[in-house]
């Protein structure tokens, strides 16, 4: 279950990667500092073999084309998140909840500019992207962001 627009949660679709019980301890990992966690996320230990697999050609998303059709999610927008790190991020990531203004989408501006989170610091930078976007949304800007994912998507390019 992923919180989605005006905080109202829905089921969200999404191929398994990680081993059962493994994303918990996301927030334990992201709030660390520490040097060496790109490599710790490259060789993470929480995904499978096959979800390394699906992570880099982003095969993992495709069921999220069902909240697409249901109206639970747009093509772009901020991603879901989950209402437990929703309610710890609120305290940490000033603005956070203004995510909360907007349809989620499959893809974002984040997904096309940023890495993934590899700290706390990188949340907040994703949150600014998201509230960028918010002020900058229109069709054109869509498009590329689109057009860029499907880059990304086909590359193994782009945003990590």
């Amino acid at each position: 279950v992923r919180i989605g627009y005006n905080g109202k949660p829905f089921r969200f679709h999404k191929f398994r990667t990680m081993y059962v019980g493994s994303d918990e301890h996301r927030l334990e990992v992201l709030g660390r500092p520490d040097e060496d966690m790109a490599e710790r996320y490259k060789n993470d230990p929480r995904i499978t073999p096959w979800g390394k697999v699906m992570r880099k050609w982003r095969l993992d998303e495709l069921p999220q084309f069902w909240n697409v059709l249901r109206g639970d999610m747009s093509l772009v927008g901020p991603r879901p998140e989950r209402e437990h790190f929703i309610n710890q991020l609120r305290h940490e990531v000033p603005l956070y909840l203004r995510r909360l203004k907007m349809k989620p989408g499959l893809t974002g501006w984040v997904q096309v500019k940023h890495q993934y989170d590899s700290n706390i610091e990188d949340v907040k930078t994703k949150v600014l992207f998201d509230l960028w976007y918010f002020e900058n949304m229109s069709v054109p800007l869509d498009i590329m962001i689109l057009l860029r994912t499907v880059w990304v998507v086909f590359t193994g390019k782009g945003a990590h």
